[in-house]
């Protein structure tokens, strides 16, 4: 049975990791997060998808301990914030979608800061804020103002910020937002081994490719709502569509529609087909079946991410 299908009634916190049960959270007459269930364990990378308006900020911000739900509860490594906020704050690292503060201090200088805020030992402090400059690339740029950087140096230096007191809980809202193509490998590389060490990692981003390389598993949110919860292995059997592009385009229709595929036709300097496949035993099999019969296949692959199809079946189910 998948998370989802549990009955709320029956559904524990997590003794570690990020649990929400039924929060709500208004403002004035608009319900910005209502019932909502969430679960991140502790070891795995867990991401927030929906569309812009479905209550992910929010959501996060009461994960967060920053602010408080109506109704519901919340537990973080199983500690309530609404009871030992102090604790809970400890056990967190928040990454917002903007650094957003203390635009005149340089990068080295906001970190000691944020290591102090945390009480972290000061004979320590110099040598944790080198590491973390370090980690994140940005020893050259250490002593330079923070309103300087790039939008991605500074997503690089708020991850630095959030990881300072070594948190055992991540929360990062569009962590990718600015970064150029090596530095989104990087971080791909750097939440996988950060959750490889047991840390839980909560992850919203718009980029679902990205995080089709990044999580374990994804919850799903509209309007307010859980809509769905998945691991990486379920959204990769329920099937996604497939480009597939040949030397001769008219031959590779001809073969699909002697199997008894159903296909579409796109356009382009070398016009490609695409089809739903159910898994990917489905799809091995119709390249070797395409091989086998002459078809001089050119390329073949998923046309969208495992994520992003289950994305876009749940936009179609609710039109």
């Amino acid at each position: 049975m998948s998370v989802s299908e549990i009955p709320e009634t029956t559904r524990a916190p997590l003794a570690s990791g990020v649990s929400a049960v039924g929060v709500s959270r208004r403002f004035g007459s608009v319900h910005a997060v209502e019932q909502m269930d969430f679960e991140a364990p502790a070891g795995r990378v867990t991401a927030l998808i929906g569309p812009n308006g479905a209550g992910k900020t929010t959501l996060l911000l009461m994960l967060a301990s920053l602010l408080q739900p109506d109704s519901g509860t919340i537990t973080v490594d199983g500690l309530d914030p609404a009871k030992d906020s102090a604790a809970v704050r400890r056990r967190l690292g928040w990454m917002p979608d903007t650094l957003g503060v203390w635009e005149s201090l340089t990068a080295r200088e906001i970190l000691v800061q944020m290591a102090r805020f945390y009480r972290l030992p000061k004979a320590g402090i110099d040598a944790r804020v080198a590491e973390l400059l370090a980690l994140v690339r940005l020893e050259e740029l250490a002593d330079q103002p923070a309103r300087v950087l790039s939008k991605g140096q500074q997503q690089r230096l708020s991850l630095a910020r959030a990881l300072v007191h070594d948190p055992s809980v991540l929360l990062l809202d569009e962590p990718a937002a600015g970064l150029d193509p090596g530095s989104r490998v990087e971080l791909r590389t750097l939440l996988r081994n950060l959750a490889a060490a047991g840390k839980s990692i909560v992850v919203s981003s718009h980029v679902l490719s990205e995080l089709d390389e990044i999580a374990d598993g994804a919850v799903f949110v509209n309007q307010g709502r859980t809509v769905k919860q998945q691991t990486i292995e379920e959204a990769a059997q329920q099937g996604r569509r497939y480009a597939i592009t040949a030397l001769d385009p008219a031959a590779l229709a001809a073969k699909l529609t002697e199997l008894g595929l159903e296909f579409k036709a796109g356009s382009g300097r070398r016009p490609s087909v695409s089809l739903l496949l159910s898994h990917d035993d489905g799809a091995a099999a119709l390249l070797r079946d395409l091989v086998t019969a002459g078809i001089a296949v050119v390329s073949f692959g998923p046309a969208s991410g495992a994520l992003e199809e289950t994305y876009m079946s749940l936009e179609t189910e609710r039109k």
